[in-house]
Order: structure tokens, then sequence, then C-alpha cells
């Protein structure tokens, strides 16, 4: 989750939200990254899609069983769902996510029966010095 933290103080270095992401295997971050919605004018450039994309790579296929996904804000619908399309084993994040979250603050989505792949999800590593990060860069901006 440090590696998160320090992903999301660059992306607001750079005016993104911060936000941070890492997957690991077996102990070793095989993919990692930070929002960039704004420097490349998509939406979808999320930490945690970031993180999956390079993790894909790295793996060499399209499916990352036994990995854990390291965020330190609650993954969205689509960064939740496309965790589980790719078969992350485990979900860990440390803030929040009150306006989109889908691990807990508005919906479950990793535990929804109704899914084929399923995982366990873990919060509050670190909440609070990612809770602050958000604050003091919202802040900064309004």
């Amino acid at each position: 989750m440090e590696r998160c933290l320090a992903l999301a103080e660059r992306a607001a270095a750079c005016g993104e939200v911060p936000v941070g992401a890492v997957v690991v295997r077996d102990g070793v971050v095989i993919g990692e990254g930070s929002n960039r919605c704004e420097e490349l004018r998509d939406a979808t450039a999320h930490a945690e899609l970031e993180a999956l994309r390079g993790a894909f790579v790295v793996a060499g296929e399209g499916r990352l069983n036994g990995t854990t996904l390291y965020c330190s804000l609650e993954p969205c619908f689509m960064c939740a769902g496309a965790a589980l399309h790719a078969r992350v084993a485990r979900i860990v994040f440390a803030a929040r996510d009150p306006k989109f979250g889908a691990c807990g603050s508005l919906a479950m989505l990793p535990a929804d029966p109704r899914l084929n792949h399923r995982c366990p999800v873990d919060e509050g590593l670190l909440a609070d010095r990612s809770a602050e990060l958000l604050r003091a860069f919202f802040r900064e901006r309004r």
C-alpha cells in the first residue's frame, strides 16, 4: 500500500486525482499505475486499469489468477469489474469512496453471488493517509 500511496502522490503532482494501484503475485509487483484521466483525456484511465494492463503484459496472459490488487482508493464499478474479469484473487484498498465505490460503499461487486468469479475484499490499510491525500488534493482545487 505504501507503493500505491507513492503512485497517488505522483498522480496528484501531475494534476490527477491521487489514486495509485499495484498488482502483486507471489510478493512481487507485476503491474502498477496511477490515475491518468486528465493526461490521456480518457475517463477509463484509472489507476487500477493501468495496473491491470501492466500486469497482463508481465504475466503474458489475460488472466491474473493468484494476484492481489492493492488500491489507495476503493475501486469503482468499472475497476472492480475489470479485476473480476481478470480473475484477481483478492482486492485490498485503503480509503472508501462513498460516491463511486463498488467494494463496500455503494455495492459489494466482488462478492455478488450472481457472478462466476468472486474474491475477498479487505479495506482500511493506510486509509487515513490516503483519505488525507485526497482531501488535500480537492482542497487545493477549490
